[in-house]
């Protein structure tokens, strides 16, 4: 019997402990399984802010475009910005591919991804370079900022300063990283003014973005934008993630003669976010221009003209037609900087694009075309041709012929004011915008037309008028609400060998010239405000 019980009590006991068993089993596999379901609610919850554009970089127009003005965090888009700072300098030669970089304390310690710096230590810039478009690393995007700027907030003012000047309107960068920050906003749209601007402006480094992998201490980094190799014709140019922003890039795609810069802000993982990209691309690529019609996207307006060797050429060219002339010297407006100081095109330093210089030039040195105004009745822009060959401009609105204006139609002989009998000219009827100025050599009587102040916005400077002209039809079209009354009309300059025609509106008010310019940016037409 003892030995029966003792028996059954541990046949019990066994049983309880198998069953115990089985219960502990249970409850871990449940709570395993409470956990997953836990993480698959948090991302299915997990909805970052959605917006997207899409550019045809040949044509300049907007393709698509989604939630394209609204703010959004860069994330590490912020190192293409990072990037042209720094290309900027290697052009300029004042930095060597080779040259050593130090890295600070403040750098080795930035969050990852990083490549893991040391303090004292230092990076070559062209390793920075492929470290910061393949690993996105945040310690080499602040060695980059302190070697330029000194320290990062500098630099970061550096590149507000730089989104500022290539027409940027909505962005402010806080560090150089993308690191986050509450204050360092962009937009879809902006970026991809930067996104074409810095292929644009450095043809011979933007190849960088092409990377696939980069090694770095016998270990290969892989590109993290995975478009890479992967999507015919893509070139570049960055990704970014950080949670407030979701997965982000910048992408540019070359296909035949096709050319599309696309930006898709707000994936809710890297591969949605490239599966979105490919989509758009395959949407648009088919149906771009295949001819490159849009002017480069630069920093400033006529920015490739106000380059210091340009100024240089264009003295000598005026002090030549001092000599030939020795005629006096009238004026002219010039969008050249005020004074030696001020910012040159490529300058990390502000664009003040408001401020205006009264320069002296010699006549025949300066043309302009006919300042024609937009009809009332349609509003088309039409050029009328100027009555003269040449004209010379005597104030900054005020223009005078060399040649009387011929009568319109046969008409009965109107009385003549009196005339000095020394001069053998009758002075014509002053116009709109000119007055007429005898063809004897004889001294020039003073305009009777008043000179008109207040505004005007130039939207071009373009080597043929005709261009000029359209470029001033399509800006009309693009706000005639806002330049609906304004004067457009286009003015020839000579650079040194090069004659451009700009395409100005003039006859606005300083709210009005501010409206149309922010309204024509959004379009993608480059402004820029005069005062006259």
């Amino acid at each position: 019997m003892l030995l029966g019980g003792g028996l059954f009590q541990r046949g019990l006991r066994r049983s309880a402990l198998a069953l115990a068993t089985v219960l502990a089993i249970t409850a871990l596999s449940t709570d395993a399984y409470a956990r997953r379901s836990q993480r698959a609610r948090s991302a299915d919850s997990y909805q970052p802010a959605y917006s997207s554009i899409v550019v045809d970089a040949n044509s300049g127009a907007i393709m698509q475009a989604t939630n394209a003005d609204a703010p959004r965090h860069p994330a590490s888009l912020t190192k293409i910005m990072t990037l042209y700072l720094l290309f900027e300098r290697l052009e300029k030669g004042k930095i060597k591919l080779t040259t050593e970089m130090p890295v600070s304390a403040h750098a080795a310690v930035q969050a990852p991804s990083k490549l893991g710096l040391k303090p004292g230590s230092s990076i070559g810039v062209e390793t920075a370079i492929r470290a910061i478009v393949t690993k996105s690393a945040n310690d080499v995007a602040v060695v980059v900022a302190e070697a330029i700027g000194g320290d990062e907030p500098a630099f970061a003012r550096m590149m507000t300063a730089k989104a500022r000047a290539l027409g940027m309107d909505q962005t402010i960068y806080r560090n150089a990283s993308g690191l986050p920050d509450d204050q360092q906003i962009t937009t879809a749209r902006d970026q991809a003014i930067l996104g074409r601007a810095i292929q644009d402006r450095f043809p011979n480094y933007y190849h960088y973005f092409a990377t696939r992998t980069f090694e770095y201490r016998g270990h290969a980094i892989r590109n993290h934008n995975h478009l890479l190799g992967t999507v015919d014709g893509v070139d570049g140019i960055k990704t970014g993630y950080i949670h407030d922003s979701g997965f982000n890039i910048v992408t540019s795609v070359r296909r035949g003669n096709h050319h599309l810069v696309a930006v898709v802000f707000g994936g809710r993982s890297a591969p949605a976010r490239d599966a979105r990209v490919r989509s758009l691309i395959d949407n648009n690529i088919n149906i771009a221009a295949v001819k490159r019609t849009a002017p480069p996207v630069v920093e400033g307006w006529e920015t490739a003209l106000a380059r210091k060797d340009h100024i240089d050429k264009d003295k000598k060219v005026k002090d030549r037609n001092d000599d030939r002339t020795g005629s006096a010297p009238v004026r002219v407006a010039s969008a050249t900087p005020a004074s030696s100081d001020a910012p040159l095109p490529g300058s990390t330093d502000p664009i003040k694009p408001n401020a205006v210089k009264t320069v002296a030039v010699h006549p025949g040195s300066i043309r302009t075309a006919a300042l024609t105004p937009l009809p009332s009745e349609n509003r088309q822009l039409t050029p009328t041709p100027p009555e003269s060959p040449q004209t010379t401009i005597t104030t900054v609105v005020t223009v005078k012929s060399e040649q009387s204006p011929a009568p319109s139609a046969p008409a009965a002989p109107a009385p003549e004011p009196p005339v000095a009998k020394s001069d053998p000219s009758p002075p014509a009827a002053p116009t709109k915008m000119a007055s007429a100025v005898p063809s004897a050599p004889a001294p020039a009587p003073e305009p009777t037309a008043k000179p008109r102040s207040g505004w005007i916005i130039q939207i071009g400077a373009l080597p043929d008028e005709k261009d000029a002209w359209q470029r001033l039809e399509l800006a009309q079209t693009k706000a005639k609400d806002l330049l609906g009354k304004a004067d457009p009309f286009t003015e020839r300059v000579e650079k040194g060998e090069k004659v451009l025609f700009r395409a100005r509106f003039a006859g606005l008010e300083k709210n009005q010239a501010e409206a149309a310019c922010k309204h024509l940016k959004r379009s993608d037409i480059p402004c820029m405000l005069l005062k006259y």
